[in-house]
């Protein structure tokens, strides 16, 4: 009974998929459990439909757009702090321990942060937004991703690194992309839909539609037919 209320809760959120019969109904039971608490959270500190966890921060909140059913998991730090509006779409998740970072320093204001739909992101991931991230619709990312998107400039030997600013591109993921454990992609990054990018990889270039990368520095593994 209480697995095919889940399947039906599932379903309405636009999750197509079958439960496993083998897990047992006190998980489900512990789930639900939780879920409502963090809706609750949601209800209460975001006056919208959105998963709130514990000891999670929303910094400059006015300008942090969750969307319908989204997710921010337990302790993650959100930074408002940007230009732009900071938007994470419908039933999306944000895995615990992450941070989104848009202003990291006086010198300069960020510029922001934006995921689309039905998208995921593991444990323990960072983004520096500064110089602006966009993310599509269905991209999946596993634990430790991060995102640069900025870099130092270095090119005047006379002058000291730290006091000659800073340089920005922005990074943007496609729609349909699965990214894996501990990537990192560096300022100017570009991945185009219906991709997939290896575990450890360290993007810092343009790849096209179709296609899976991996490497130190990511290369074109093979083409997706």
């Amino acid at each position: 009974m209480i697995k095919t209320i889940f399947q039906k809760l599932l379903f309405a959120s636009g999750k197509h998929y079958q439960i496993d019969k083998n897990i047992p109904s006190k998980f489900f039971i512990k789930t639900i459990f939780v879920r409502v608490t963090m809706l609750l959270r949601g209800f209460i500190y975001c006056q919208k439909k959105a998963f709130l966890g514990s000891r999670t921060k929303l910094l400059n909140k006015r300008n942090i757009y969750l969307g319908k059913n989204s997710t921010i998991s337990t302790r993650v730090i959100i930074d408002g702090y940007c230009k732009e509006k900071l938007i994470i779409g419908n039933n999306t998740k944000i895995g615990a321990y992450s941070e989104i970072s848009s202003t990291s320093h006086f010198s300069k204001y960020g510029k922001g942060f934006k995921i689309g739909s039905n998208s995921g992101v593991g444990k323990f991931a960072f983004f520096g937004a500064s110089g602006g991230i966009k993310i599509g619709n269905d991209v999946i990312m596993g634990e430790y991703v991060s995102f640069h998107s900025e870099n130092h400039n270095f090119s005047n030997p006379k002058q000291l690194i730290r006091e000659q600013g800073v340089s920005s591109k922005g990074i943007l993921l496609g729609n349909n992309i699965w990214v894996g454990a501990k990537v990192t992609f560096l300022d100017g990054a570009e991945v185009g839909d219906n991709s997939v990018v290896a575990a450890g990889a360290v993007v810092k270039d343009k790849f096209p539609s179709n296609v899976v990368i991996g490497g130190v520095p990511a290369k074109i593994i093979k083409q997706i037919v």
